[in-house]
């Protein structure tokens, strides 16, 4: 059966699947990524590996899984989304997606990107500010270390409790309505669109490189490497537009921290206070998250786990 063939229900638990165990497997590594892209000039953190040795010793080992939770929920919804929404704009666009065709296939990666901004930047938003609290304690020191937790009180008197996704969304509606959770939407779109379509026809292309002419398809482990292949030659060139979209939602600064009125003005003032290399902070972390999320995506759809999971009901 071709990814054509497979129905839709099919297709959203094949990428609810897949972002679940993507996630639970590389989030720290997103954390890393996060840290580090928030970090101003040299910071507290001298690479990857550092930023999860510190963050191990001050927080523990849970405190490299803070954020998970939201990503958890919403990665299941946004994932799905992505991945049957590329598969639907291919099959309209490309004669049930079956022909080659770059330019088609780059338009249906456009649409799977507009479409999964709906789940992406809220869940990025609320991850966001959870994954950076610790870094905002370690650089304020412990007399600092609670307005961490008072990051999401825009205005309003704060209590000390510790961040959770369920208090900043509150903080965030309260406040700001619906639009608070949707900040940054246009950097996402940024980052997302020309994401996917990058990914979505290089997948496409290497992967017809391993089709057997017995079964049709490639082997699962050339659909893996395809998608991890694909994966982060993406996540890498779309680095300077993540670094922007992080960097606009983070709500809390740290002491000598800007804040941002949008992508020209945080594109600007990286550029003139951290130079050109500041665009690619946390470029090797976005690689090595997202090349296993999109192999093990492929790989889920190799294998028909949503498929085999509509069959027993």
């Amino acid at each position: 059966m071709s990814r054509q063939d497979v129905s839709v229900p099919a297709k959203l638990i094949n990428g609810g699947v897949a972002g679940l165990v993507g996630v639970a497997c590389v989030f720290p590594i997103d954390l890393a990524k996060t840290r580090l892209q928030n970090q101003h000039g040299k910071g507290i953190y001298k690479g990857m590996t550092d930023c999860l040795m510190k963050t191990a010793r001050a927080e523990g080992f849970l405190g490299m899984y803070r954020g998970a939770a939201v990503n958890l929920t919403l990665v299941t919804p946004e994932k799905a989304i992505k991945l049957a929404a590329n598969d639907l704009f291919r099959q309209l666009l490309m004669e049930d997606g079956r022909q080659r065709n770059l330019k088609m296939e780059m338009l249906a990666g456009c649409g799977a990107g507009v479409c999964q901004v709906v789940v992406t930047c809220p869940m990025e938003m609320l991850k966001i500010q959870l994954q950076d609290a610790g870094r905002l304690a370690h650089h304020q020191g412990s007399d600092s270390a609670p307005c961490a937790s008072r990051s999401y009180m825009t205005g309003s008197a704060s209590t000390h409790r510790r961040p959770s996704a369920t208090l900043v969304a509150r903080e965030l509606l309260r406040t700001q309505g619906l639009a608070g959770l949707y900040k940054g939407l246009g950097a996402t779109l940024l980052r997302d669109i020309p994401f996917s379509v990058l990914y979505f026809p290089l997948f496409a292309n290497l992967n017809s490189l391993g089709v057997q002419e017995l079964t049709g398809k490639a082997s699962f482990a050339h659909s893996f490497m395809s998608g991890c292949a694909a994966g982060s030659i993406a996540a890498i060139t779309v680095t300077p537009l993540d670094v922007l979209k992080t960097r606009i939602q983070t709500l809390k600064k740290g002491l000598g921290e800007d804040s941002y009125s949008g992508v020209t003005d945080c594109a600007r003032k990286l550029w003139i206070q951290e130079g050109p290399s500041a665009f690619l902070k946390g470029a090797g972390c976005r690689a090595l998250v997202v090349a296993p999320l999109f192999g093990i995506a492929q790989g889920v759809y190799f294998i028909g786990i949503g498929e085999r999971i509509l069959k027993v009901f």
